[in-house]
């Protein structure tokens, strides 16, 4: 195994740990112990949207970390790679989809408690999940024009 490919890895492992361990603890305590009990019946929604949004963050990990199996397999230029970037996409569309369902939520709360910060922060994961859908989807036509070519000359020769 290559060392670099050792660091992506474990790079998508960390990944996972810390998303891991607020949806364990940290949504949890909120649950428990609310800052404010008044908003129980905003608060709620926004959580499940959080907790709801777990799940395709960790199949978009787990694809990733496919993906960096096929390319230390020698498998880079297959479908395989190609179907595990565009369920990376898939994952990255649904979760920036959950997130604008849940940001009406994050409005209510942000005038109950005037906090118009609160706004923009819920805006962030909406707008990084676009950006890595839409560079999922460069790199899978890429992939697949890169295969294609690859395909011809290997038809040509």
């Amino acid at each position: 195994m290559k060392r670099g490919s050792l660091f992506l890895k474990m790079a998508v492992f960390l990944m996972g740990i810390p998303v891991l361990a607020l949806g364990i603890y940290a949504l949890i305590w909120l649950v428990h112990h609310p800052f404010n009990p008044d908003y129980d019946h905003i608060l709620y929604p926004i959580l499940i949207g959080m907790y709801v949004s777990m799940i395709p963050y960790f199949a978009a990990l787990f694809q990733a970390f496919q993906l960096l199996n096929y390319i230390d397999k020698g498998q880079a230029f297959s479908k395989w790679s190609v179907k595990a970037l565009k369920k990376i996409k898939i994952c990255a569309i649904i979760i920036s989809g959950l997130y604008v369902i849940v940001l009406p939520f994050v409005y209510l709360l942000a005038e109950l408690d005037d906090a118009p910060g609160l706004v923009l922060i819920g805006m962030v994961p909406i707008f990084a999940s676009i950006v890595i859908a839409v560079f999922a989807a460069v790199l899978q036509r890429l992939l697949q024009e890169a295969i294609d070519i690859k395909s011809e000359n290997d038809l040509t020769v």
